[in-house]
């Protein structure tokens, strides 16, 4: 009875969070990039949600494995598979070559081979590596990035600082990972036929994503929510706002790189 009613609550969530999904999937930014110069441009901004995409996925991993030197296994086996398989895939993927590489150095990869400029987010980066707390690096943008950049950066970490697992996985499956897989196949069937060579590292890796997200993932992610709010009418409700809430900032995202093309 219980998969029933969840089965019914994931489908009146499915119809609410529609307009949005399909206003994202059907954005103008797809069309608007016609050439090598849009293209960079979307990169340039679009690498700070691949990196942003971890922060999501590394805090359900910390809550939904166990990550502490005295290993105990956690209860809900289904998504600790789902969420060390991703983990996996986003930091254990391999490039072109073979060589191992995480989906952010992938896209690095791309970036440079595009000749998009790639300083901002690896300064981002590196100050996080020299100590800086994220928070301090958003807040006071000492590593000097895009503002829509830091802005999409905030509303995730407004999620995962609300610290409700339920709520974080929303944002991680119906904000992100169920997205990924329409968005992206909409946007590489443009990208094959307009820059067949040009942009091959950038194809490869949102082959790699279609791949992994479309056909694996998605189901799991889904699962994963059933088993975090059951029949919990407020955790079920509290879904539906976070993932209306991470849609609308994916969309101001889309918005504010499409009046920069």
């Amino acid at each position: 009875m219980e998969g029933i009613n969840t089965d019914f609550r994931l489908i009146s969530l499915n119809r609410h969070i529609d307009p949005l999904r399909k206003e994202i999937l059907n954005h103008p930014i797809y069309s608007s990039m016609i050439s090598l110069t849009e293209v960079r441009i979307f990169m340039e901004h679009h690498i700070y949600a691949v990196w942003d995409f971890m922060s999501l996925l590394k805090t359900l991993q910390r809550v939904l494995t166990s990550t502490d030197s005295a290993w105990i296994p956690t209860k809900d086996r289904a998504s600790r598979k789902l969420i060390n398989e991703i983990v996996c895939a986003e930091e254990s993927d391999v490039d072109l070559n073979g060589n191992p590489a995480s989906h952010y150095e992938l896209y690095l990869d791309a970036m440079r081979q595009a000749g998009a400029e790639t300083r901002p987010i690896i300064k981002f980066v590196r100050k996080l590596e020299e100590g800086f707390k994220q928070r301090e690096i958003v807040r006071f943008n000492i590593s000097e990035a895009d503002e829509d950049c830091l802005n999409f950066i905030r509303s995730t970490q407004k999620i995962i600082n609300r610290g409700k697992t339920h709520e974080i996985a929303a944002a991680f499956t119906f904000g992100r990972e169920d997205l990924i897989p329409d968005m992206f196949t909409s946007l590489v069937k443009k990208l094959c036929k307009d820059h067949p060579s040009e942009l091959s590292a950038f194809v490869y890796y949102l082959d790699r994503h279609i791949e992994l997200d479309g056909d694996e993932h998605g189901p799991m992610a889904l699962k994963m929510i059933h088993n975090l709010c059951k029949n919990d009418d407020q955790k079920w409700q509290e879904v539906e706002d976070v993932s209306i809430e991470a849609l609308k900032a994916r969309l101001t995202f889309w918005d504010s790189i499409h009046r920069k093309l």
